[in-house]
C-alpha cells in the first residue's frame, strides 16, 4: 500500500517521487515505469474519437488514483479521488472507447481504502485511522462551511488546493440537508462521524475552474522545452522553424539560478548540424536511417542505388521536433512536427508540438490569403481552406517488428505545398513533415516520407 504525502495546490508524492500539478505527462508515465513493481495495474483513459474533449486520465487502479491532463498542453492539472467513467482505455495491444461524459482533470484518489495519505507528516488517513470530518478538521484546521450537492448526495468541504467530499451514510438523511430545508442552515454543517469518498488536490481556489497551472521548475530536469513553433514561409514555401523556448536554471544544483527563462531561436533549411546544435543544443537522440521504404514510389532513375552513408534526424523529444540533415552534406533536409495524440503509434515519445503553419489559400479573382494551421486543426477543416489534394494519401502503416500489429490501425500522409501531414482515423493531424526546397533538377513528391 503506498504511504503518500499531500501537499495542496502542488503535489501528491513520497520520498522517492511526486506527481506535481503542472508536472508533463511524459514525466509521470516516466515515474509509474520506474516504480512499476509497486504501481501496478495502470490504465490510459482518453478519448479516441474527440481527444480534444476530455481530459487525458492515468488510472492507478490498484492505489485508487486517478492523474488528470489537460487535452491541451497535457500538463497535470489536479489530483482527486474520485469515481469517474471510464472515457477509453489503451492497453498493449487492446484499445476500448466509451465517450461518455466530461471530467475534470485533476490528481485524484478515488478508493481511500487502497492508499494511505497524510499532511505534514501525520496520517489522516490509513488502515488504523478513517478520514472522518472530525480528523479532517483535526489535521488540516477551520475553512468555509461544507456545500451539499443534493445530486451526488456528497458534501464537499473545500481548502485552497484541496477538497475533500463526504457521503451520508443513509439516503433518510438526504432531505434534511437539502438547501432550502430550514432556511439552508443545516446544510453549513457536514453530518458527524460521515466519512472522506473522495480527495482532489488542483491549482486555485475552486475545482470547477481549475485549470494546469505552469510547469514547476522541478519538472524541467535539465531540459528545453518549447512553448510555441511558428513555422517560417517565403514565396515558394516552408523555409523554417521559429521556436520560443522555455529552461530553467543552467544545470543540476544550481539553486541561485531557479528562475524560467524565455528565448527565441530560428533554424533553417540549409543549416548545419553545428548551427542547429549552436541554436537548440544537443539532441536527445541521434538516429541515423538505415532504409527509405518510400523510395519505390519515386520516379528517380537512381532510386535503386543503395546508399554508402545514412541520412540522420536529431531528435528533439521535449520539442516534439526531429530535424532530418543529409548524409553528404550535413545540412537541414526536413523537419518533423509532433502533435502527440493519444491513439498514435508515437504517442508519449515526443512533447506535443504547438505549432502554427500559414497555409496560402488560391482563390478565384482574388490574390493569395493566408490561413493558420495549428495543433488542434483537424484535416477536414483543412481541405474546406485549400481544395482537396492532388494526389491520393500514402497509407502508413506501423508497426515495431514484422510481426507484431499497431493496435491504432492505419494513418493517411497527404502532400501539400513542400508539407506531408499525417492524419489519424479520427480527423486530427499526427505529425507535420516540412521538406526544404528541391534541389535543382530533383522532383519532390508525396511518396518521399520519413
Amino acid at each position: 500500500m503506498l504511504d503518500l504525502e499531500v501537499v495542496p495546490e502542488r503535489s501528491l508524492g513520497n520520498e522517492q517521487w511526486e506527481f506535481a500539478l503542472g508536472m508533463p505527462l511524459a514525466q509521470a508515465v516516466a515515474i509509474l515505469q520506474k516504480h512499476c513493481r509497486i504501481i501496478k495495474n495502470v490504465q490510459v483513459l482518453y478519448s479516441e474519437q474527440s481527444p480534444l474533449s476530455h481530459d487525458l486520465i492515468l488510472n492507478l487502479t490498484q492505489d485508487g488514483i486517478k492523474l488528470l491532463f489537460d487535452a491541451f498542453n497535457q500538463r497535470l492539472k489536479e489530483t482527486t479521488q474520485k469515481d469517474y467513467g471510464e472515457i477509453g482505455s489503451s492497453r498493449r495491444g487492446a484499445v476500448e472507447t466509451n465517450s461518455t461524459g466530461t471530467h475534470e482533470d485533476v490528481i485524484e484518489v478515488y478508493d481511500l481504502t487502497k492508499v494511505k495519505l497524510k499532511y505534514c507528516g501525520v496520517h489522516f488517513n490509513s488502515q488504523a485511522i478513517a478520514p472522518t470530518i472530525e480528523q479532517i478538521d483535526q489535521s488540516f484546521g477551520a475553512t468555509h462551511p461544507g456545500v451539499y450537492n443534493s445530486a451526488e448526495q456528497l458534501f464537499h468541504l473545500n481548502f485552497r488546493g484541496l477538497s475533500f467530499s463526504f457521503q451520508l451514510d443513509s439516503w433518510i438523511e438526504a432531505p434534511k440537508y437539502e438547501p432550502n430545508f430550514a432556511h439552508g442552515l443545516a446544510s453549513l454543517q457536514i453530518p458527524h462521524g460521515a466519512t472522506v469518498k473522495r480527495m482532489y488536490i488542483y491549482s486555485g481556489n475552486s475545482l470547477q475552474d481549475t485549470k494546469a497551472p505552469v510547469m514547476p521548475l522541478s519538472c524541467f530536469l535539465g531540459n528545453v522545452y518549447a512553448e510555441s513553433v511558428d513555422v517560417l514561409r517565403d514565396g515558394t514555401g516552408p523555409s523554417g522553424l521559429r521556436l520560443r523556448l522555455l529552461a530553467a536554471g543552467c544545470g543540476p544544483g544550481l539553486l541561485a539560478d531557479a528562475k524560467m527563462r524565455v528565448f527565441e531561436r530560428s533554424v533553417y533549411f540549409g543549416d548545419s548540424c553545428q548551427d542547429v546544435l549552436s541554436m537548440l543544443g544537443s539532441p536527445h537522440k541521434v538516429f541515423y536511417k538505415s532504409e527509405d521504404k518510400m523510395k519505390i514510389h519515386s520516379p528517380s532513375p537512381h532510386k535503386q542505388v543503395p546508399s554508402k552513408c545514412n541520412d540522420y534526424f536529431f531528435n528533439y523529444f521535449t520539442l516534439g521536433v526531429d530535424i532530418l540533415f543529409d548524409a553528404n552534406t550535413h545540412k537541414v533536409k526536413k523537419f518533423v512536427l509532433h502533435t502527440n495524440y493519444p491513439g498514435h503509434y508515437n504517442f508519449n515519445i515526443y512533447h506535443r508540438c504547438e505549432f502554427k503553419i500559414p497555409l496560402t489559400i488560391k482563390r478565384e479573382n482574388t490574390d493569395g490569403q493566408t490561413e493558420t494551421c495549428t495543433t488542434y486543426s483537424k484535416w477536414d477543416n483543412i481541405q474546406e481552406l485549400l481544395g482537396h489534394p492532388v494526389e491520393k494519401p500514402v497509407v502508413l502503416h506501423r508497426s515495431s517488428s514484422p510481426n507484431n500489429t499497431n493496435p491504432f490501425g492505419s494513418t493517411f500522409c497527404f502532400g501539400l505545398q513542400r508539407m506531408i501531414f499525417e492524419v489519424m482515423q479520427n480527423n486530427h493531424i499526427a505529425s507535420v513533415t516540412l521538406y526544404g526546397p528541391p534541389r535543382p533538377g530533383a522532383h519532390l513528391r508525396t511518396a518521399e516520407l520519413p
